[in-house]
């Protein structure tokens, strides 16, 4: 990102310094000062005379000036950057330091990614070169109303792309104005919370769960009221037999996060019964459904719905990349009316332009080929993991068997606290999560999460599962 021309002191024509070296100082002293870096891109010799005032040959000369020296490198179409090996003077850190805060946009400027990171799919798989043809048509083809005041509901190409992969892939029937685009789960479940619920309404929870599900509703004032789970999913006869009772249930039928079992047909058809008679509310986080490795994936516990109790929540973060944020809802028909209303006030944050490319992805059928693609891979990769860390760790730990989802969980000796071990590897370089931080009540499981999308054979597996075992 160029910067502008204000970033630099006030030129003084009456000095007796001519404009050129001004011109040239104002950029030795940024870059001393760390306010410019390696890489950032200076504003083109055009445009910053034109915002000066000044003739188009006087920061011509500045710029010879500072090319000869070394501190620009030109770079053709591509423009003029600072050169790399330049580095801030003595006195930039101040700068420095508020640069990286708040000045630097950069999106390579991000943490490296960890072995056996949660959470994220194969980045070196994704098809980026398609994904940036599309980028590049979709603003080509961009035109002066794409540029207004986008539908805070999403954008209606999305939403009708959506529509259509779910009744072909996850056996759910709804029309594209039952779907609302959303920045990710956090989004959906808060849209959720303030059109249905209520501070103070007891919400079913699965123990282990997903943690933010746990923090985010207590945020909002909600009882959450954690209900164990099994090889079957959700004891839900447990949650029948509260005399108390609940607004609404959020469960991950496809994979439970974290225990990656499914819900059993018969728990999820008493699930509905029971939101039914209590005309409570089930929340079906489906953020993996699609990755199944024994079998064809399950339909969705949406598509079993009848009574319009169920509201489905998908997400693109963990489908296609984390830094996408975009994710969806389909609620029932006679709720759309309620949602577009409570939509005015907590959706709207997703860029038109981001939700152009995925719903061009969707219908040219790049979003179908990636996932049957990224089906075999993960299988793949799943036994590759799971062979080397069995080579490396022998009968120290035991690896669950699990009929999908994108992590591993290694059980760990009772008397192994999985907390501090998971501190010791973070301070190694290898990401891991403690089983026992997903546990509200059942504090006595110990084990390591382990994401495998990113382990791309046994060798890498069986090395770093060496480092763990000499950490344990």
């Amino acid at each position: 990102m160029s910067p502008p021309a204000q970033r630099f002191s006030p030129l003084d024509p009456g000095s007796s310094e001519p404009i050129y070296r001004q011109i040239y100082w104002r950029f030795r002293d940024a870059i001393n000062a760390g306010a410019l870096a390696p890489g950032d891109r200076v504003p083109a010799a055009r445009a910053l005379a034109k915002e000066l005032g000044l003739a188009r040959g006087t920061v011509d000369s500045a710029y010879s000036l500072l090319t000869a020296e070394g501190y620009f490198q030109p770079r053709g179409q591509a423009g003029t950057v600072i050169s790399n090996g330049i580095r801030p003077g003595p006195g930039a850190t101040e700068l420095e330091g508020t640069r990286h805060a708040g000045d630097n946009c950069s999106i390579r400027d991000k943490s490296p990614v960890l072995p056996f990171q949660m959470a994220l799919p194969a980045l070196d798989a994704f098809p980026r070169k398609i994904w940036a043809q599309i980028g590049a048509r979709c603003v080509r083809t961009m035109r002066m109303q794409d540029m207004a005041q986008p539908s805070v509901h999403g954008l209606g190409s999305l939403r009708t792309a959506i529509a259509t992969y779910l009744q072909v892939a996850r056996g759910i029937n709804c029309a594209p104005t039952q779907v609302f685009v959303t920045t990710g789960y956090r989004n959906t479940l808060t849209l959720i919370a303030h059109a249905l619920l209520a501070p103070g309404d007891r919400v079913f929870i699965e123990d282990p769960g997903y943690l933010p599900t746990r923090q985010l509703l207590g945020h909002l004032g909600m009882h959450a009221v954690s209900v164990p789970v099994d090889s079957d999913g959700l004891l839900v006869a447990h949650a029948l037999d509260d005399p108390l009772g609940a607004r609404a249930a959020v469960v991950t039928p496809a994979h439970q996060s974290p225990l990656s079992v499914s819900l059993s047909l018969p728990r999820r058809l008493a699930l509905l019964d029971w939101a039914a008679q209590q005309n409570s509310w089930i929340i079906e986080d489906d953020y993996d459904g699609e990755y199944r490795y024994i079998s064809r994936p399950l339909p969705a516990l949406k598509s079993l719905d009848r009574q319009g109790r169920v509201l489905y929540a998908g997400t693109f973060s963990k489908v296609l990349f984390p830094g996408i944020r975009i994710g969806y809802l389909v609620v029932p028909p006679a709720q759309v009316e309620r949602f577009e209303k409570i939509g005015q006030m907590f959706l709207g944050g997703c860029p038109e332009l981001t939700q152009a490319i995925v719903a061009t992805f969707l219908t040219e059928g790049h979003f179908a080929r990636h996932i049957q693609r990224m089906r075999k891979l993960y299988g793949e990769r799943r036994e590759d993991t799971v062979k080397g860390l069995k080579e490396a760790l022998g009968e120290r730990v035991c690896i669950d068997s699990q009929p999908g989802g994108m992590h591993l969980i290694l059980r760990l000796p009772q008397e192994q606290s999985d907390t501090a071990l998971v501190a010791r590897l973070l301070g190694a370089g290898i990401h891991a999560e403690a089983l026992s931080d997903w546990s509200i009540e059942r504090k006595g499981d110990s084990g390591l999460l382990l994401g495998f999308a990113n382990i791309q054979s046994p060798d890498v597996a069986r090395q770093l599962g060496q480092r763990i075992l000499a950490l344990m």
